[in-house]
């Protein structure tokens, strides 16, 4: 009885490493090269064409060069004001986000990096089983092993979502303002910046009372924003 379970403990040990060596690989494969679909567009493409048989996402990759400083500024202020500094996980925002959760008895808050929500803008489901978080922390390390912060932020930036459809940086450019990212301003770029966390729901209105006051917060911080 020892026996077969020590083997099948083994087993499954190998195919544990086996999958995490599946993601190792596309990680390191991204560094150099640009990803095409995440797995977060195939789900939201597969909901758009539930309702619209021949729907398509926009985006279009932009190099970093050619995103406006002022997103870059906006995104850190508003996603992850520790960003260059952390090495995958902000343990202080994430213990503040627990007590805000804590207190408001409900998820309000969520304290994941940039890193982490590449991680599972990449990989992963938007699910929240202590499963994909586990798996969405090694993803985090990987990232942050083998890219250096600006190709991290060069990714995000453009295969975060950003409407119903809508992904990265010059899609919602367009989108929202009919010009490319490298020319937003920053009233723009923080206007963006707001909308991340929930982007389908505040591109209904995107300027609404809480966007236009989270917009001016977004403004004031992001003078103090460390880019890679």
């Amino acid at each position: 009885m020892r026996s077969l379970l020590k083997k099948l403990l083994t087993a499954l040990l190998f195919l544990c490493l086996l999958w995490q060596g599946w993601y190792l690989g596309w990680v390191v494969f991204w560094k150099f090269s640009n990803p095409g679909m995440t797995h977060f567009m195939e789900i939201r493409l597969d909901e758009l064409r539930a309702k619209k048989p021949k729907g398509e996402l926009k985006q279009r990759w932009v190099p970093y060069e050619r995103i406006s400083v002022h997103l870059k500024s906006a995104v850190i202020a508003a996603e992850d004001d520790k960003f260059v500094d952390h090495e995958g996980f902000d343990w202080e925002g994430m213990q503040k986000a627990l007590e805000k959760n804590q207190r408001k008895g409900k998820v309000v808050a969520g304290g994941s990096t940039i890193s982490q929500q590449l991680a599972k803008n990449l990989f992963l489901s938007p699910s929240k089983t202590p499963w994909r978080k586990v798996q969405e922390a090694l993803i985090t390390l990987m990232l942050e092993a083998l890219w250096d912060k600006r190709r991290i932020l060069e990714v995000y930036l453009n295969v975060v979502e950003w409407g119903d459809g809508v992904f990265g940086a010059e899609a919602a450019a367009q989108r929202y303002y009919g010009i490319s990212a490298a020319q937003l301003t920053t009233d723009q770029a923080a206007r963006l910046a707001v909308m991340l966390p929930s982007p389908r729901r505040y591109e209904k209105n995107p300027y609404s009372d809480f966007v236009n006051e989270h917009t001016q917060l977004i403004l004031r911080r992001m003078q103090y924003s460390e880019l890679p």
